[in-house]
Formats: structure tokens, sequence, C-alpha cells
């Protein structure tokens, strides 16, 4: 028992706690009741500027499965070319060594180390339900541009509405939270130094390379433990997280359903200049690219993008639309969309119920 809790209060936080895994235990496929809600445009100038749309390669209307797949093959090798290359290969998860553990109620949770170059090791938190058994669903979840870095996420220390490794855990998931690149250590973000050294090392490629390279180490993570379902696993992130799992959704496929909060999605947004991203190239005349490419690249699978018209929002409403007919070439239900809960650059209680449904409907 967890020191600090009454047996009592343990016992309730724990019943609670089995409920909730049952709601991700196993598999669903009912749409969310708000989809059509978060796939309607927004009135007013924000939304309606700056039209984009995915074409082929001479201009035309894509209006085919095939002529899509062709398409988002050259869009793909650009997009990866131009991040440069992976900082190191991926070839089997690497081994976890076990820092520390405690049990929040319901909860195992562990502060783990691995490598993630050669010689370079960071950290994450592994959470898992203390009772459940059987193949899990699993998530990625990437912290925000916080001084606790993964304790954020974990539980640890921070708001409790960004806490959602710890809530995914407790809801029947398995989470891993990595720690950021930008951080040395769990506490205090060193950006322009850590980029600095990366790009020193990997002088080819883009700050952003490194935080797919990661995100998808995290991924390789979460598929060869014994108790995950690799074919149930999904992202999340806010802020600096939001844009980690925007890469992530775009380029690797083993991720079934991403959540990006406030990350603000269009190159223009906010500080995707940084070289710890994509740097100054993206403000040359001849970068020609956006985001809705990365959004088109994650169809068929389903994107919630999470604003409150700060880093996201209204104006982030082209980048769903441009990508809305290519989710439609797949058949079905497009699994997209735009939720605008206007708060800032926040998790407001009704978006972070809404979060969780969304991960529990298609995950």
């Amino acid at each position: 028992m967890t020191p600090g809790i009454s047996r009592r209060t343990f016992s309730k936080a724990a019943l609670a706690a089995a409920t909730a895994s049952r709601a991700l235990a196993a598999p669903r496929r009912e749409d969310v009741t708000w989809l059509g809600e978060i796939q309607t445009a927004p009135t007013g100038p924000a939304a309606e500027a700056g039209k984009l749309r995915i074409v082929g390669e001479r201009g035309e209307e894509i209006t085919s499965l095939d002529a899509w797949r062709r398409e988002r093959e050259a869009i793909r090798s650009w997009w990866l070319r131009w991040l440069g290359p992976a900082p190191a290969e991926r070839r089997t998860p690497p081994a976890l060594e076990v820092l520390e553990k405690d049990q929040p109620a319901g909860v195992i949770r562990q502060r783990v180390r691995y490598e993630c170059e050669p010689g370079i090791t960071t950290e994450a938190y592994l959470l898992r339900p203390a009772t459940a058994a059987g193949k899990l669903p699993g998530v990625a979840v990437f912290h925000s541009t916080v001084e606790h870095s993964i304790r954020q996420p974990a539980g640890v220390e921070g708001q409790p509405e960004y806490a959602f490794g710890l809530q995914l855990a407790r809801r029947g998931c398995v989470a891993l939270c990595p720690r950021n690149y930008l951080w040395p250590a769990n506490d205090g973000i060193d950006a322009p130094g850590e980029a600095r050294r990366f790009l020193q090392r990997h002088p080819r490629s883009k700050g952003m390379m490194r935080m797919l390279h990661d995100a998808q180490l995290a991924v390789d993570i979460l598929a060869g433990l014994p108790h995950v379902d690799a074919d149930r696993i999904g992202s999340i992130g806010h802020s600096l997280g939001a844009k980690e799992v925007l890469y992530l959704a775009a380029f690797d496929e083993r991720v079934k359903v991403t959540v990006s909060s406030e990350g603000g999605i269009g190159t223009k947004f906010s500080n995707w200049n940084a070289p710890w991203y994509l740097g100054k190239s993206i403000e040359s005349p001849d970068f020609q690219r956006e985001h809705h490419e990365l959004l088109a690249l994650a169809a068929p699978r389903p994107f919630l993008l999470v604003g409150g018209d700060s880093a996201d929002g209204d104006r982030s409403w082209p980048f769903i639309a441009a990508a809305l007919p290519i989710y439609k070439l797949y058949g079905g239900t497009p699994r997209l969309g735009l939720l605008n809960h206007r708060a800032g650059h926040a998790v407001p209680p009704a978006a972070e119920q809404r979060i969780y449904e969304w991960l529990e409907a298609y995950l």
C-alpha cells in the first residue's frame, strides 16, 4: 500500500482503477458521438485563411486510393529525406534498467533508463495497471515544456490534467512517457545546448528527426513488452509533445490512434523554426511544404487535433479540411477532426474527457 494512503482510501481507488481499466481493456470501434461536431468547419476569417490542398505531382486532384498511394510515397520520401538520417539504427527494443518503482493507487509506476543513441541514455516512466491481466493497449505519452519533463505525464509532479500516462494506466493501458532530448536530466531544459550537441553529432539531420527517432524508439519498447498488444498502440502529447505525435503518426503506422493537443500544427503557428525542431530553413521561400501533408500521411488512422485558440484552434481548420478528402478515399467514416475548447494553452476538463473518449473509442 502506498505510504500516506489509508487502507479504505486505497481500496476505493483500486476499485475505481479496476473499473476504469475495463474501459480500454477490450477493442471498441464505435465512433465518438461528437465526431460530426469536430468535422464541421468553424466560421470566421481565422478558419478560412490559408487554403491548403493535397494534389498530385502535376497539381491534379487526387480522386482514387491508388493515386493517393503513389503520391503518399512521394510525400513521405520527401519529408524523410529533408529531416535527414536517423541518429541510430533501431533493430531491437533497448534493454530497460529499472531505477525506481512505486505504486500509486491501482498502478505500477517505474522510472527506467535505456540507450537512445550509441553511448547515450535517456529515461522514461513506464506505467501499467496493477491488477489487469492479458494483453493491454500501449500508449506513448509525450510531455510538454515543463522543467520536470517526464514527471508531468507520469503524475509525479505538476497539474493532474496533464498526467496522461498515469490516467491511461488507471484506464487499462500501458503507458510509456519518454524524456525529450532537450532535457539533459529529468529536471531542467537546455534546448539550445542539447540541440547544438545533437546537430554537431548529426549535421545532416534536423532536430525533429531526433524527436521522431526517440518517439519511434518508445513505440519499439511498448510493442516489445509481453503485456502489450502491439496492434493497439496510440500516442498523445500536449504542446511540445503534440509536435512529436504529429510526426510519429505520419511516419509510424504502428500508431493506430493519436491525440495532438496545442502543438501549433502550422509551421508558422509556433517556434517550428527553432534548431531543435525544423530550423531556419523553413523560413526560406524555397520551402513550400506544410503539415497538412503529415495529417494525410496518418490516414486513415484516427487523429484528434485539440486546440484552444492558442497554438491551435480555428486557424488550424484548413489543415483538417485538406486532409479529410484523403481520409475519405479509404472508405468508411473518416476519423479526423479539430476539437477547439477555446480555453487557451490548456487542457480543460471537458477537453480532457473527450481525449479519453477518443482513445477509448479507437484504441
